[in-house]
């Protein structure tokens, strides 16, 4: 028993090393990784321009010029994951990105005017918000398991949270020994690396359902509808838009903590942050750790727990040695919040829409972490810093406590199938599928037994489901005539659904049987919306034609 716990708990970090032991898995995390610290340079070279060139008044300019775009364009933007290779997406965004930002070099070292500095930093904004999507919508399919989703996420929130503190020290560094230009320049250097990486990835194009001829407006919001439609996923969204809101108050927070109440001066704020980062770095440990229970909804929850309980304490006692232990323990709940959160958008999204559910969730947050650091301001001039803090801690653990039953449900309802996962990966027509939508189909199979001698359907009959076989045994006639048995792991009434045709072929149970059924439309949006799949099918169909010649098929 003891030697299975280990076991247990040894898997999700075996997964983890699996992520880059997965070459286009590699790729996509040291992409991921390019594009977030050359976010970071970009925005303080953009920063220390627009206050050379017009004071804070500039930079706040530039901090509207990366919100705003970024919260209006980003369901438009993720259109293009599920509309067009998720690879070429990064790949054009990464390419934008190079081009605007060599531009804003060549720009910032001329007597052009910073206007069109702010311009291409608009461009900027816009072909970032095409990335993350379209990376986070690729990660389940290249995946091989639901553990190894998970860890990979665990290594883009890590990611993220180390670049946050790369791209800035390494502009700082820059800056002291080069100019604006010249950081200019190597961010764009930067994003060419991650687009060098990006282009060594092949992933097949999206599904025939994502490439519909839907408007792009309606098609932009069909990120918020798939949110809204699952009452599982409002329920997530709310949580994180709480805890964005607070995470937008506490950048506030942090500074006037720093200057104001602990005397720490300017170094003091990166000290605080550097505390947050740390915790954000020991939640990566404890994210692969928790993977052994398996229970996301559950972390997400504490997670956000983690983030509010500590400004709770910090706003009672606010002293620089609890106030950074308490930091880090924020920063825990950051990555519990960007491990679970993503991961499970992923395990229950359907491909077709999921970059852009991705591009609706980072509408939401931009919007909800721009509110929020606009009414910190105000909630310190009403009720002070300390005030503030508690208030602000309050809000997530209540939040949390009204939602955790809930939570608690998602977990059981999304145990995993394993059973009706392993009939899946026997039948030749989903072995190619991606764990995660592999997963998604098992969900949907429906149990049902029959005793011997019993019609599952006759010839001639509508198709409405594919069948696996669990248990027994069933005969398969043409025209009254029989063509032969079939049993456990085998599987039947493809054909009509794929052809749309009536039943070819009568099935009727030779013994007691138990199968397990899945609708029509869960059967082609799964083998229509991968190509491995659609092969697979025809190569069935045709073997299964073949066979039987001149009798019919088997459906």
């Amino acid at each position: 028993m003891a030697e299975g716990l280990r076991r247990r708990l040894a898997e999700p970090f075996q997964s983890f090393r699996a992520v880059f032991a997965n070459p286009a898995l590699r790729r996509v995390e040291l992409a991921w990784a390019g594009s977030e610290t050359g976010k970071w340079l970009y925005i303080l070279a953009l920063s220390i321009y627009a206050y050379d060139a017009g004071g804070a008044t500039a930079v706040g300019i530039v901090a509207l010029i990366r919100t705003v775009p970024a919260a209006i364009g980003a369901p438009f933007t993720a259109l293009l994951g599920d509309r067009y290779r998720r690879d070429h997406v990064m790949l054009g965004a990464s390419l934008a990105r190079v081009l605007a930002v060599g531009a804003t070099a060549a720009v910032a070292g001329s007597e052009a005017s910073s206007l069109l500095v702010y311009v291409l930093a608009g461009v900027v904004t816009l072909t970032s918000t095409a990335f993350r999507p379209a990376q986070a919508a690729a990660l389940p399919s290249l995946a091989r398991t639901p553990d190894e989703l998970t860890a990979a996420n665990v290594a883009s929130s890590t990611i993220a949270t180390l670049s946050s503190f790369l791209g800035p020290a390494a502009g700082g560094l820059l800056f002291a020994v080069t100019s604006t230009q010249v950081v200019f320049v190597m961010t764009a250097a930067v994003f060419l690396w991650s687009a060098l990486l990006v282009a060594r990835i092949r992933l097949e194009k999206p599904s025939v359902a994502a490439k519909s001829a839907e408007g792009i407006a309606f098609g932009a919001i069909a990120g918020f509808r798939a949110l809204l439609s699952d009452s599982d996923l409002r329920v997530l969204m709310s949580l994180y838009a709480v805890q964005a809101l607070v995470g937008g108050a506490f950048n506030v927070f942090i500074v006037v903590l720093a200057l104001d109440r602990l005397n720490l001066g300017d170094s003091g704020v990166g000290l605080l942050n550097a505390a947050f980062g740390v915790g954000g770095f020991l939640g990566a440990a404890v994210s692969l750790a928790l993977l052994a229970r398996r229970r996301l909804a559950s972390d997400f929850m504490l997670g956000i727990v983690l983030w509010g309980v500590p400004l709770v304490a910090i706003g009672l006692w606010p002293n620089l040695g609890l106030a950074l232990v308490l930091l880090g323990l924020v920063g825990v709940g950051e990555t519990l919040v960007e491990v679970a959160g993503p991961t499970l958008l992923q395990r229950a999204v359907p491909d077709e829409v999921l970059a852009r559910v991705f591009g609706a969730l980072e509408s939401l947050l931009v919007t909800t972490i721009g509110i929020g650091g606009l009414i910190a301001p105000v909630v310190i001039h009403l009720i002070g810093l300390r005030g503030g803090l508690i208030a602000g801690g309050i809000l997530l653990p209540a939040f949390a406590a009204l939602f955790w039953r809930r939570l608690l449900a998602i977990d059981r309802a999304h145990v995993r199938p394993e059973r009706e996962l392993d009939l899946l990966r026997g039948v030749s027509i989903f072995a190619p599928l991606p764990e995660s939508t592999l997963e998604q189909v098992a969900s949907k199979l429906e149990r049902i037994t029959l005793p011997a001698d019993r019609d599952v359907f006759r010839q001639g009959d509508s198709g409405a489901l594919f069948y696996v076989i669990a248990g027994g045994e069933v005969e398969v006639t043409v025209d009254g005539r029989s063509t032969g048995t079939l049993g456990p792991g085998e599987h039947f009434g493809e054909i009509a659904l794929l052809r749309d045709i009536p039943r070819t072929a009568g099935v009727r149970t030779r013994t007691a049987v138990e199968l397990y059924a899945l609708a029509r439309d869960d059967f082609i949006a799964a083998v229509t919306g991968h190509a491995p799949s659609v092969d697979a099918a025809d190569a069935v169909i045709a073997a299964r034609l073949g066979s039987l010649r001149p009798a019919a098929p088997y459906d």
